[in-house]
């Protein structure tokens, strides 16, 4: 009976941007550091033939191992040529990346702390660092500067820089979280959904379709480690970047409307809502040949169309939905990281916080000395021109 099995769908994954094929390759190093878990490729500024003025970018979430190639794709070949501008500064670039991203940020926190050692051994001169990263890898190196500090090592950081981090917690759909627990010939996406990096991520999180959305243990033991090392680096002067507004306008996504539907095929029948808050929410049905299921909320603010970092999570499911039958997607890209969780100003439990104006909020209320949010809801860690010189106009002194 196999004619009668639901079929695989290629691999995809919702908690980073898909990198999409033919990217160019990123230039050849300067070095390359083998590290316990990962690497660190250096790029010199430009006039230096050593490891001079150090600034450490980490790598953010997905599956497997980090690509130099996808890196340097976004952080030169978009928009903004960043690295460019930042080695005509004769800065040094170091971009810190893992074996396995989905791993837990704990562990990969153990690459970060190698590279910045590292750094601070092998640096010619005592120009003091930069350390940040890309959404995850800003939680990556939060925690592993704290750590240093409570461990009373000098990581000799003068600047700590987190870019669309979700600080305060990410944001996937729990309508997309039941989508990949049911998608059962396709378990890659639900183990990524699983894995112990995503349940420290995101804000609300199901490990099965029928689940109550709620925090996961992994997130509640990784914040308590965070706050039992200090909760954030003292020494360094701490930057926040965020790719969503601040004006309290959400990306035009509405609540409780229907923003994706099979309506052939394997799966015809299944649809997906965006957040509604309400007691008994449906947000999904599910159905294939031979079961369906629904998910439910209770509660939960309207996330989808919060200021914000996004990505193309119902888009990106549609695409890969259409291998099975026929789909319909109202709304392709939602809210991923809330600009209010990037910037560590409040929770994400309340419509009123998700969509503030953040020129309201006393900026004492951010854990961050100073702090720079988009001007237009963009996607999650683009390097804009706007954002990359906010950034390169606050580098390390020396």
């Amino acid at each position: 009976m196999s004619d009668q099995t639901e079929p695989t769908i290629e691999p995809f994954g919702f908690l980073a941007p898909p990198t999409g094929p033919g990217i160019a390759p990123a230039p050849t190093p300067d070095e390359t550091w083998e590290l316990n878990g990962g690497w660190a490729w250096v790029y010199y500024g430009d006039g230096n033939s050593s490891l001079t003025r150090p600034v450490l970018l980490s790598d953010g979430f997905e599956t497997g191992p980090s690509s130099l190639d996808a890196l340097w794709e976004g952080l030169e070949r978009k928009d903004f040529a960043f690295v460019g501008e930042l080695r005509r500064r004769r800065r040094d670039l170091v971009l810190i990346g893992y074996e396995d991203r989905s791993a837990s940020l704990l562990r990969n926190a153990e690459v970060a702390t190698d590279a910045v050692l590292r750094a601070v051994a092998e640096r010619t001169g005592n120009a003091p660092l930069l350390v940040g990263g890309f959404s995850m890898g800003g939680l990556i190196t939060r925690y592993a500067l704290a750590k240093l500090e409570h461990e009373s090592i000098d990581h000799q950081t003068e600047v700590y820089l987190s870019f669309d981090t979700p600080h305060r917690g990410a944001w996937v759909p729990i309508c997309l979280q039941a989508l990949a627990h049911f998608l059962a010939a396709t378990p890659a996406l639900s183990r990524q959904i699983n894995s112990p990096a995503a349940r420290q991520l995101l804000w609300r999180h199901i490990s099965a379709v029928e689940d109550t959305p709620s925090q996961d243990p992994l997130r509640t033991e990784f914040l308590a480690e965070l706050e039992r090392v200090g909760g954030w680096p003292m020494r360094p002067r701490k930057l926040g970047v965020a790719n969503g507004r601040g004006d309290g306008t959400g990306n035009g996504v509405p609540a409780g409307e229907e923003a994706l539907k099979v309506t052939s095929g394997w799966f015809a029948h299944t649809a997906l809502r965006t957040q509604s808050l309400g007691a008994a929410e449906q947000v999904a049905h599910l159905q294939g040949l031979f079961r369906k299921k629904t998910a439910t909320t209770d509660g939960l603010p309207d996330l989808d169309g919060a200021p914000g970092g996004t990505l193309e999570t119902f888009g990106i499911a549609g695409d890969r939905l259409k291998l099975t039958g026929r789909t319909e997607v109202a709304y392709r890209s939602v809210n991923f990281v809330p600009t209010i969780s990037a910037l560590s100003l409040r929770d994400l439990d309340r419509r009123e916080d998700l969509y503030a104006d953040i020129d309201g909020i006393p900026p004492e209320e951010s854990d961050f000395d100073d702090f720079k949010f988009s001007a237009t809801n963009e996607s999650h860690s683009h390097m804009s021109e706007e954002l990359g010189r906010w950034i390169l106009d606050r580098l390390p002194h020396g």
